[in-house]
């Protein structure tokens, strides 16, 4: 109905009947409009000022901010399957919203189903199309930010590969569950609401992708999974979270310092993620780089050392034109070229390893695949790691 139809209804119906709906749908600002009429003429009667007030009420949805909701799957979209007794992919995106329903209350709420899948199908073939669905989705001017509901299992690398390809500074917050939507304290739908006012709030401009479960924020850079099923499972180690979504309002604790944007390539080099352990023979690094890895990052112990046939493993795969970037398996803390004994990480510097400084082997990977394409090169890799 126009607002012309409901003015000339509102004479003629009683006013309890649609009033308070109305007043919910008329903004304060409009209300002051009305009064200033009333002031001026001073002879409006009181059905005549109700017609006025129904002609000018706007409409709710459209002052209500928009705000898009990516879906992808994982467990917040599972439900218990009676044939396996297990979780499983079964909840829509329309759905996913459907169990908040105090979202319409703040938000205008579009849904993209981008996939429905376990995070663990979640990686390089899927995120530059991800990526690209996001960034067509924040060029409408009408969206305030995204939320991308996403499985915990890769939360933390899906967030990382947006974070350093998205180009817009709006908002996009990534959100899971580690309780399917099955149990009845599944914590999906709260995870969803406070990403929804984490977008609204207007701090959450230029802050990056975000992790932000158990309302807590957490940057897409220092962020990881640290506990397979406590719902404080996401935790930025030395880093600190990046902020907190309150009862009251959003609170920020910092802007992430260590954020880069990188071109997202043409094509996803294989980038192949190996582990230094006790006793290995370096058979592994080898055989990456003889079937086709462009790139190898590999977890070492403390600053990044490793065995004597490691250091020779990897000096073979840089021989062969491999990149290779050690990374650190201890939670916090830099990998370094420090140690000086061979495979320490001072050799494997000097054979042509690049480190990784705080990036997880993840994520090390991840910025790998993205800059490849372009540099090999011992320093020019170096300093991507280094900003």
């Amino acid at each position: 109905m126009s607002y012309r139809d409901r003015a000339m209804s509102a004479s003629m119906a009683p006013s309890s009947v649609w009033l308070p709906g109305l007043l919910e749908q008329t903004s304060i600002k409009m209300m002051e409009e009305i009064l200033k009429i009333i002031q001026k003429g001073k002879a409006l009667n009181a059905s005549m000022f109700l017609a006025c007030l129904a002609f000018a009420a706007p409409s709710y949805s459209q002052e209500r901010p928009t705000v898009a909701v990516v879906t992808t799957g994982g467990t917040i979209a599972m439900k218990i399957d009676p044939a396996t007794n297990a979780p499983v992919p079964a909840v829509s995106g329309e759905d996913l919203i459907a169990a908040v329903p105090k979202l319409k209350d703040i938000a205008n709420i579009r849904v993209i189903e981008f996939s429905n899948i376990p995070s663990d199908y979640m990686g390089p073939d899927r995120w530059p199309a991800l990526v690209r669905r996001v960034e067509e989705v924040l060029a409408d001017p009408t969206v305030k930010g995204v939320v991308i509901s996403h499985g915990t299992d890769t939360l933390d690398q899906t967030a990382y590969f947006l974070d350093l390809t998205l180009r817009s500074d709006k908002p996009v917050v990534a959100v899971g569950a580690q309780r399917n939507a099955s149990e009845r304290d599944t914590d999906g739908p709260r995870n969803l609401l406070n990403a929804v006012r984490q977008v609204l709030a207007d701090e959450s401009t230029g802050k990056g992708v975000t992790v932000t479960m158990n309302s807590y924020i957490n940057a897409a850079r220092f962020v990881r999974k640290t506990h397979s099923s406590n719902v404080q499972t996401f935790t930025s180690g030395d880093a600190g979270s990046l902020g907190y979504v309150d009862e009251d309002r959003v609170v920020y604790n910092y802007t992430s310092p260590r954020r880069q944007n990188v071109p997202l390539p043409e094509r996803m080099p294989r980038v192949d993620l190996l582990a230094m352990f006790a006793g290995t023979d370096g058979s592994h690094v080898r055989h990456a780089a003889d079937t086709g890895a462009e790139a190898i990052v590999v977890e070492g112990y403390g600053f990044g050392n490793m065995n004597e046939a490691m250091h020779d493993a990897i000096k073979y795969a840089v021989d062969k034109g491999v990149a290779v970037v050690v990374a650190t398996k201890v939670d916090n803390g830099r990998a370094l070229p420090v140690y000086g004994f061979k495979g320490g990480g001072k050799t494997l510097y000097n054979a042509g390893a690049v480190f990784a400084g705080n990036l997880s082997g993840d994520k090390a990977r991840i910025l790998t695949m993205l800059v490849v394409p372009t540099t090999k090169d011992q320093k020019g890799l170096q300093a991507y790691f280094d900003k």
